[in-house]
């Protein structure tokens, strides 16, 4: 029996949970603590609605009944999931002819921080201003939780203050750097210990230490003013036997390691001086530091004969090139996209302001192009008045019309009309779908072009939006496309948040990092830019690599630092994005790997068939570090029991398939064990081979593989239920709301199409754009 929303006790809804789940699922002690006869038929409950979903995705996946209890006629089944399906629906059909699909939108921290630049044309870092924003079905734009409080409205006026006092021009035109720094001259190299030789053009450094390092120091330079730099180093090896030798640059304020943040790495050839240059945003008083990498040799080592005798590899820097801040003239533009061409007027001796001989009409006109802008959208007479209200109450209490129009401005980029993607719908206006498609494609607001399509009323036609997108995909704003869809659908912003044991992992470090993510975001476009099919998320014959990743890969004939495509030998067991070191990093814990973790991620972020949390009372798996067990052997015990079971035939298989590959990404037959050091090969060992790998397992549709390269062919056969996932996974961060079963036809149509274009990834973003589900609200 079932409680109803009267509290009067009640049938269950349909004769197939009688038949089939009641008799399990109820009394004193139902099965897997569910109890079907206490949910109530009230959908608008959420939590009554939640494990109604639950209960059809367990018929749906043929999960109950069980396997071993009698099998119901196909068409019972069916309508009792129609039921169900219809249930839900019609809660969110009744809340989207309230509110739409999606609620009223907040710009998240990377899209206000973006939105900002390409406002006024300035890079003011705001992360202390703008806490993270909370994640849900994968992404941080869900609309639904992207809040505002009172302490976030407080950091927006601050964030607003920082920005216009960057984007004002009120000091003189900043000096322009442009020196070469010798690195022979004593005063630029910061010497700890003796690693370093001068020879006849530069300094050798032949430690990797942090210690060891070249430092351009204060009284050489620091960056006076924030700005974009320009930066080349000549460097090149030394005694390395004919090999390449790498360094990094970092910047920062240089006090501590972790106010440092990498520019990048360089590989450069022996003997054979070798220029790199590159442009960097500096904050003031930041400076540059040059640390070479991968040199055998620790300080003591080189001390013990001396930097003029030692014979190993080192880096020899010779002179490094400063130009900056660079400027496209003066004022710089962001002042002009606030004050236009008015002049400035010396107020005082270091300080200038903008002058106005029609103060209120110049500051109708000002306000008004700037709330276009910021609104993304035309703006009426009407809507101006507040913001010129305040120009006009600061003018009459004596301000200046520079200090008045910045609380104009101020006010403008704190409206809910800037900080808010406002929808009214039910169908996107030209505007409002501009505004969807760039922060969809760039994670910033519509440019000019955008603007002008949308006011000529253009935008919404098929062929004009489709040129829009791929416009948008090949500007360089794409890159924060790449960079916050693939850092949230991949998890790859996770890949610091563990560090792997360096005692059973001394071959991580913060290159082969870097490498691994580049890998990852390189391929990404590839499949994007040259519209290949989805299946290449999954296997592929080709990926990006550099030497050091080629090496961790076991794959030869790649030389270099610079990350290049390449196509995989066979036998490679790589290609595609589930063997990637990126994926296997964030989907272990540093120390082990987890058949569970990674199995969820495949299901969750490949298939889009997340699993069902685990019961409360399961207990976690605790890792055997020793290597005296098999993971597969600790998971058996789960396997066993009953109200696991029907969820580990789905999670294990693919995280049985990736157990080849070790918390790095690493390839491997043997898990490896650690103890008491042992001698092996004639070396003191940490860790050695522990109990062999078996990566083979059965689908839970009864499918066998052996490995890797088996689970892989498995997975693209089913093209449409990739498409599907990834179509979702589009459509949330596309619009800030996840797709529900509501959604299913719309998603259907979007399949077919794609279907047609040979499931290419760019014609999955086309046809997704040109939905209904992306065109309203």
């Amino acid at each position: 029996m079932l409680l109803g929303t009267t509290g009067v006790m009640a049938a269950l809804p349909h004769p197939f949970f009688a038949q089939h789940c009641e008799k399990c699922h109820s009394g004193a002690k139902p099965k897997g603590k569910f109890d079907i006869t206490k949910l109530g038929t009230d959908f608008s409950d959420a939590s009554n609605r939640e494990h109604w979903q639950r209960v059809l995705e367990q018929i749906q996946s043929g999960d109950m009944p069980p396997q071993d209890k009698p099998r119901p006629p196909e068409q019972d089944a069916s309508a009792a999931m129609k039921w169900i399906r219809g249930e839900v629906d019609a809660i969110e059909l009744a809340r989207r002819a309230k509110e739409g699909r999606v609620v009223l939108r907040r710009l998240n921290r990377a899209e206000y921080a973006n939105t900002m630049r390409d406002l006024l044309g300035v890079e003011v870092d705001l992360a202390d201003l703008l806490p993270p924003d909370t994640s849900t079905n994968g992404f941080d734009n869900n609309a639904e939780l992207l809040h505002t409080s009172s302490h976030l409205l407080r950091n927006y006026l601050d964030a607003a203050d920082r920005v216009l006092d960057e984007a004002i021009a009120s000091k003189p035109k900043p000096w322009i750097l442009n020196k070469r720094f010798d690195i022979k001259d004593e005063r630029t190299v910061k010497p700890n210990g003796s690693v370093y030789r001068h020879v006849p053009d530069g300094v050798a450094i032949f430690a990797a230490w942090e210690s060891a390092n070249i430092r351009v120091t204060m009284w050489n330079f620091r960056s006076h003013v924030r700005g974009k730099y320009r930066f080349r180093i000549s460097a090149y090896a030394i005694q390395n036997e004919g090999k390449p030798v790498t360094y990094r640059v970092t910047a920062g304020t240089l006090k501590e390691v972790t106010e440092e943040r990498l520019v990048g790495y360089y590989s450069v050839p022996q003997d054979k001086p070798t220029v790199i240059e590159f442009t960097e945003q500096l904050e003031p008083e930041n400076r540059i530091r040059i640390l070479a990498e991968g040199l055998p040799a620790t300080p003591p080592q080189v001390e013990k004969v001396g930097a003029e005798n030692y014979k190993g590899p080192g880096l020899v820097v010779q002179w490094v090139d400063i130009e900056g801040p660079l400027l496209e003239s003066w004022p710089p533009p962001s002042h002009r996209a606030l004050f236009g061409d008015l002049k400035q007027e010396r107020v005082e001796r270091e300080r200038y302001e903008v002058v106005s001989a029609q103060p209120m009409a110049d500051a109708e006109s000002l306000l008004t192009d700037f709330a276009r802008r910021a609104f993304r959208r035309p703006v009426s007479a009407q809507e101006i008045q507040p913001f010129l209200a305040r120009v006009r109450s600061a003018l009459e209490n004596g301000r200046s019309f520079e200090q008045a129009m910045r609380l104009g401005f101020k006010g403008i980029l704190v409206s809910p009309d800037f900080l808010f993607l406002r929808e009214r719908g039910p169908r996107l206006n030209d505007f409002e779908l501009a505004s969807r498609l760039s922060y969809f494609l760039w994670s910033s607001m519509p440019d000019e072009e955008l603007l002008k399509l949308a006011t000529a009323n253009q935008l919404h036609e098929p062929e004009v939006l489709r040129g829009q997108v791929e416009r948008l995909l090949r500007d360089p704003k794409s890159s924060s496309f790449t960079e916050n869809f693939t850092g949230q659908w991949l998890k790859l912003r996770a890949i610091d948040d563990t560090l792997p044991d360096r005692t059973l992992y001394p071959e991580y470090d913060d290159i082969l990092k870097t490498a691994m993510l580049k890998e990852t975001k390189l391929f990404f476009d590839e499949v994007l830019r040259q519209d290949l099919p989805l299946t290449n998320f999954v296997h592929s014959d080709f990926t990006f690599l550099n030497e050091r990743l080629a090496r961790h890969y076991r794959i030869h004939d790649v030389e270099g630092m610079d990350m290049r495509k390449v196509t995989l030998p066979a036998g490679s067991h790589r290609g595609g994005l589930l063997t990637m070191g990126s994926i296997l990093k964030v989907t272990a814990n540093g120390t082990t790997t987890s058949p569970i973790i990674r199995g969820s991620w495949v299901l969750e972020r490949i298939l889009g068939t997340p699993p069902p949390k685990p019961p409360p009372d399961v207990e976690a798996i605790e890792p055997d570090i020793r290597g005296a067990t098999t993971i597969r052997e600790q998971l058996a015990k789960h396997r066993n029991v009953e109200s696991c079971a029907s969820c580990h035939k789905k999670i294990d298989p693919p995280g049985f398939a990736l157990e080849s590959f070790d918390v790095i990404g690493g390839w491997r037959t043997h898990y490896r064990a650690t103890g008491e050091p042992r001698i092996i090969d004639g070396r003191r060992r940490r860790y050695w081979d522990g109990p062999a790998v078996d990566p083979g397992d059965v689908t839970p549709d009864g499918r066998r593989f052996e490995n890797i390269d088996d689970y892989k062919q498995l997975l693209i056969e089913n093209k449409d239920q990739l498409a599907r996932n990834l179509a979702e996974k589009l459509l949330t961060y596309g619009t800030g709301a996840a797709p529900t079963s509501t959604d299913d036809t719309q998603i259907d149509k979007i399949i077919a199409r794609v279907r047609a274009r040979n499931f290419g990834f760019k014609s999955l973003i086309h046809e997704v754009v040109q939905s209904d589900l992306f065109e309203t609200k």
